[in-house]
């Protein structure tokens, strides 16, 4: 469903098995650049839904395109197979979707990716076509462009885990920036720890914000698997990303820059 407003565009669309928002506060941006946005997502579902069984990632995963039929896939599957590396050994295992047991039966899930880096991809599809004051929104996963209003930053809102009518923090986001948080209060225990092979609730919830949805999304993600000790990773390895921590009797921990 798209809206044209006085100023911008909204669009709400149901993809990837979540409602993704489109927000383009520019009054000058075609309906032309929601339309291509759109049309990417749905390639990304089609290539990598863990849920599909004809998708090319669910067939690498099940050993239907083995390592010496790996030309077969696109460029795009390539590149996250080389990211999902480049996580595993960066994270020192924290993060590894080549351990992951995916809804197809396999045993390689790059969903922890993915979704990021597809919504980073679809921010440039708008800036393409002009827009420079724009929010995406893909199931909580956040990334923001320009400003809200004039003199107004977009804020953000980290929920807190236990009262889901409260926000624990509040984040003031211009420019390019993004925010992703990793937690258990809407899909249960769900992130994998390759460590235990087993799900993880050491900490209730993990929020990163940075530059770049694509490792926004998947450092949330390690970190939670590492627990509070993640964020002093964090601050070491990536310091231009920051990072907000949650513990189930509601202690918070966060990397000096956070906020």
């Amino acid at each position: 469903m798209s809206t044209v407003a006085d100023t911008g565009l909204h669009h709400v669309e149901y993809v990837m098995g979540m409602a993704v928002s489109i927000d383009v506060r520019d009054g000058d941006v075609p309906p032309a650049a929601i339309d291509a946005a759109v049309r990417w997502l749905h390639h990304v579902d089609a290539t990598f839904s863990t849920y599909k069984m004809e998708s090319p990632i669910s067939r690498f995963g099940l050993g239907e395109i083995d390592l010496d039929a790996l030309a077969t896939l696109d460029d795009d599957a390539l590149y996250i197979l080389a990211l999902c590396e480049e996580l595993r050994v960066d994270t020192n295992g924290a993060f590894d979707a080549f351990t992951v047991p995916a809804p197809n039966g396999s045993r390689f899930d790059p969903s922890g990716v993915v979704k990021g880096w597809s919504i980073e991809r679809a921010a440039g599809i708008l800036e393409s076509y002009g827009a420079g004051n724009f929010c995406i929104n893909a199931g909580g996963d956040i990334v923001v462009r320009g400003v809200e209003a004039p003199g107004r930053p977009w804020r953000i809102g980290v929920r807190h885990p236990v009262e889901p009518d409260k926000s624990a923090a509040v984040v003031d986001m211009v420019e390019q920036r993004a925010i992703a948080t990793s937690a258990t209060y809407e899909r249960g225990a769900h992130i994998i720890d390759p460590a235990t092979g087993g799900p993880t609730t050491d900490v209730a919830s993990v929020t990163i914000v940075g530059p770049d949805l694509t490792y926004v999304d998947a450092y949330a993600t390690a970190v939670f698997v590492m627990g509070v000790d993640g964020l002093l990773w964090l601050l070491e390895r990536h310091p231009d990303y920051a990072g907000f921590v949650i513990t189930h009797d509601g202690r918070t921990f966060a990397t000096p820059n956070f906020g």
